[in-house]
Parts: structure tokens; C-alpha cells; sequence
């Protein structure tokens, strides 16, 4: 039987609950649901806000308060519901604009990493901040049905193979390993058996730092844009607007 503290449980604010008056209950549905009597960690899932209720799109799309949000998730801090509190896909413009209102600040950034995405000004920042790096899509999201999304390119990136060769692991091994080594957790995401325990062979060894460093050779890309907020007509007119220049 696993036992409650053998767990790190952690849930998200949705982008339609971020009104602060939403914040609390958002969270109640979340632990009424689990059957929990807190979460060790409480993330805001986006800097997006839309309408309460409604479905992600350009029209739905409403200019978003973080301060006002980020209040209402300290109060659930304090009262213990939530253990941790932080965000998520926050660029290094908005994780600064937070730490400089906060009382309580972040934790956790959870973004978008990988070696086709490696996110090293954001890293620097976040590692200088104190706020912990969890890396999603850290595979790149091959299994993605997202438009736009080929995140096959990352494990059948010529750079991530050889290194994988040299090493006798998968590209995958090496994808999240080197998440490891740059010091983030990981959220690597598979329905096929064989591969979830490949997944977690990746504590016992290491990516020696000659071979770390061929990946800073590797041509990024962000791979999930958020395309779907961006509108002439939307708080964000371009990906630039969405991201702070970060793209």
C-alpha cells in the first residue's frame, strides 16, 4: 500500500479559474476529486487567462491579472491546501515581473524543455531565483496531435542519436538524462510498458561533459507555441506578445 507521504501530488489552476474569488474553489473541486486534504504542489497552469466556463480560443482570450491571481494561491499556501505554489510556461519576463510582487514566491516553473528547446536564459534565471525547473515534454511530445507539433524531432535529432550510440542508451535515455543533469525534474509521458521502465533507467550513469556539450549544436525550436491565443483581435496579437520575445 503506498502511504500518503510516499506521494508528491500536483494539480493546476485552470486558465479559466484565475479570478480571485475562483482560486479557492478551483482548488476544493481539486482535493474533493483526489479525496486529499491538501497538494504538495498547486501550479498556475498558464499566463493566459480566458473566460470561466469556456473553451481555449482567441475570442475567449482575457487579459490576465497575475498579481491578483498569485495573492489568492499565497492565501492557499498559507492555509496549507497547497504545500508549494508556482506556475507554469512563465517566460523570464513574467517570472521576473512575479518574484517582484510576490510575497510568497514560486516554487516551481514548469515549461516546456528539451534539447530542442533548451531554454538556457530561462534556466540561468530561474536557477539564480531559486525557482526549480520541471521540464514537460522533455521527449518533445512525439505522441502530440497538437497542430504544428512534430516533436518526433527530438529523438531523431542526429546530434541526440550519436550521443545515444556513443553512450549504448536510447535517444530518450539521453533526452532525459541531460534534463537531469541541468538540474529539473521531468515529466516524460508513455502508455507503452517496455518504454516506462526504459524511461527510468536514466539514475545509475551520465552524459560525460564532453558529449553535454555537442548539445549546445543543436538548432531550437519551441515546439508548443500556444498558436490558439494569438489573434489580431486576442490580448496577444503576436507569438512575440505571448512569449515576451522568447520564440
Amino acid at each position: 500500500v503506498v502511504k500518503r507521504e510516499d506521494l508528491f501530488i500536483t494539480s493546476k489552476l485552470w486558465s479559466g479559474d484565475h479570478a480571485p474569488e475562483d482560486v479557492p474553489e478551483a482548488i476544493g473541486t481539486t482535493l474533493k476529486d483526489l479525496q486529499l486534504d491538501f497538494l504538495d504542489l498547486f501550479l498556475i497552469h498558464a499566463p493566459i487567462r480566458i473566460k470561466k466556463g469556456t473553451t481555449p480560443s482567441h475570442e475567449n482570450i482575457l487579459p490576465p491579472d497575475i498579481p491578483a491571481t498569485w495573492e489568492a494561491m499565497e492565501k492557499l499556501y498559507d492555509s496549507g491546501k497547497a504545500r508549494a505554489v508556482g506556475v507554469s510556461s512563465f517566460s523570464c519576463k513574467k517570472i521576473e515581473d512575479l518574484l517582484a510582487i510576490a510575497r510568497v514566491p514560486p516554487a516551481v516553473n514548469q515549461v516546456e524543455c528539451h534539447l530542442i528547446w533548451q531554454q538556457d536564459k530561462l534556466q540561468k534565471l530561474c536557477h539564480s531565483r531559486g525557482v526549480h525547473i520541471s521540464a514537460f515534454s522533455p521527449l518533445g511530445s512525439p505522441g502530440s496531435s497538437l497542430p504544428g507539433v512534430s516533436g518526433a524531432i527530438v529523438l531523431s535529432n542526429p546530434i541526440v542519436i550519436s550521443v545515444a550510440e556513443k553512450l549504448q542508451k536510447t535517444p530518450a535515455q539521453v533526452a532525459l538524462r541531460w534534463c537531469l543533469q541541468m538540474g529539473q525534474s521531468v515529466l516524460p509521458k508513455s502508455t507503452n510498458e517496455a518504454r516506462i521502465k526504459e524511461n527510468f533507467d536514466i539514475f545509475e550513469w551520465s552524459i560525460p561533459e564532453d558529449l553535454m556539450a555537442k548539445f549546445s549544436e543543436i538548432k531550437q525550436a519551441r515546439l508548443l507555441k500556444g498558436e490558439f491565443a494569438v489573434h489580431p483581435l486576442s490580448v496577444y496579437k503576436t507569438l512575440e506578445d505571448l512569449w515576451d520575445g522568447e520564440i
